[in-house]
């Protein structure tokens, strides 16, 4: 018989030996007992894999609302901050942004460059890290996102702040313009009472000439002190605008040694220039650099300074884009408490002094893009270097601000 055949149930033979008989039936009984185990476990199996599965699921779901409470919180968050708030992608593309950044930038498109939008919408001011937005000022701060590979963008309007900051610094120049106009009226004084003086010996008719010539002289020299005065009470009052020139740094020189020089040997001071390296130019006013340079030259002159023997020093270096006038003396220095106070407006440590040689100075510096820095040991001298850049912008000479 082939496998294609059909066998009928009476075809099977069963058989008729009671043994084996007996054996069939234990084995099927095994086999189904075995299959009821097995069917069993697998259906135990089945109900934890669907227990899991359905915690799992709920685990899930819990995550999922969590996570959508807390996305609808970040984006409450960010639609009330007052800060702008933009979030870029690996590609410095921006991916969100928040009300106060679409109200700040104007709306810029999502997907857009941030560097065309910087070009766009910002605009840079003369305080780093701050920026113009339209007629509101910001400032800005970026953070890197280290995980997703962008970048978060913080935009703060700083427009009120900066106009408080702008009226305190009035109110305080108003407040300075008080002091000074006391001390002023104290220190104008006594020039005057002596000038009043020298000029009524001049009436008097039997005065011998050299006697006359000399008070004459020293009337003069009185209202030049007072005319100095008055100078720097007005520089300083009125913040004087710095227009700018090229000229040479070795006429510079030149012009301080011949103003100096004569000064320094009537004290019995020796004076050496430094020459400027030939054909260096420094783009900037010279008249005003040409103060702030004299004016550390005579403080070395003065109290704290060099006396009868002593050297002063003027020389130039140049340092990459800026150029740095060295004055230095050596003198007995001065200690840290006067080197603390020298450029506050009104400090002088001479009975003449109106006490804003040196803050204006600073100020002619900072307004050049620089500054002043003092070294000062006691028993070893001082050294004022005054730093400048090579081409400037019109600046005011006591803010230090660009105009």
């Amino acid at each position: 018989m082939s496998l294609s055949e059909t066998v009928s149930p009476a075809a099977i033979e069963m058989p008729t030996d009671p043994a084996r008989l007996a054996e069939a039936f234990r084995l099927f009984n095994q086999v189904s007992e075995e299959l009821s185990s097995a069917y069993g476990a697998l259906e135990r199996q089945v109900e934890a894999l669907t227990e899991e599965l359905a915690a799992a699921n709920g685990a899930l779901r819990q995550q999922y609302q969590e996570k959508a409470a807390l996305t609808e919180r970040l984006t409450r968050l960010l639609e009330a901050l007052p800060a702008g708030v933009a979030v870029l992608d690996r590609d410095g593309r921006l991916d969100v942004a928040n009300p106060a950044a679409d109200h700040l930038l104007g709306t810029p498109a999502l997907g857009m460059s941030w560097a065309d939008i910087e070009r766009r919408c910002l605009k840079a001011t003369e305080t780093a890290g701050e920026m113009l937005a339209g007629e509101r000022r910001v400032a800005m701060t970026m953070t890197s996102l280290d995980a997703a590979g962008g970048r978060i963008v913080l935009l703060h309007d700083v427009t009120e702040a900066h106009s408080l900051k702008a009226q305190a610094e009035r109110h305080e120049r108003l407040a300075a313009m008080g002091e000074m106009a006391a001390q002023l009226a104290h220190q104008l004084r006594t020039p005057i009472a002596a000038a009043l003086l020298y000029a009524g010996n001049l009436e008097n008719p039997d005065l011998p000439t050299a006697t006359r010539v000399s008070i004459a002289q020293k009337t003069v020299g009185r209202l030049k002190h007072l005319e100095r005065l008055i100078q720097d009470m007005l520089l300083f009052a009125r913040g004087e605008v710095l227009g700018r020139e090229a000229f040479a740094v070795e006429d510079l020189l030149a012009e301080l040694a011949h103003t100096f020089e004569p000064l320094a040997r009537a004290r019995g001071v020796e004076f050496d220039l430094m020459p400027a390296p030939a054909g260096l130019e420094l783009t900037g006013n010279r008249k005003a650099l040409t103060g702030a340079l004299t004016n550390l030259l005579e403080n070395a002159l003065q109290v704290f300074a060099v006396g009868v023997g002593g050297r002063v020093s003027l020389g130039v270096e140049v340092q990459a884009e800026r150029l740095a006038f060295r004055v230095k003396d050596n003198g007995p220095g001065m200690p840290p408490d006067i080197v603390a106070r020298l450029f506050e407006p009104f400090y002088t440590t001479r009975a003449e002094g109106t006490g804003l040689g040196l803050a204006i100075a600073r100020g002619v510096a900072r307004a050049h893009g620089g500054g002043i820095d003092v070294d000062s040991e006691p028993g070893v001298g001082t050294e004022f270097v005054l730093t400048v850049n090579r081409g400037t912008h019109h600046m005011n000479i006591v803010s230090g601000e660009s105009v």
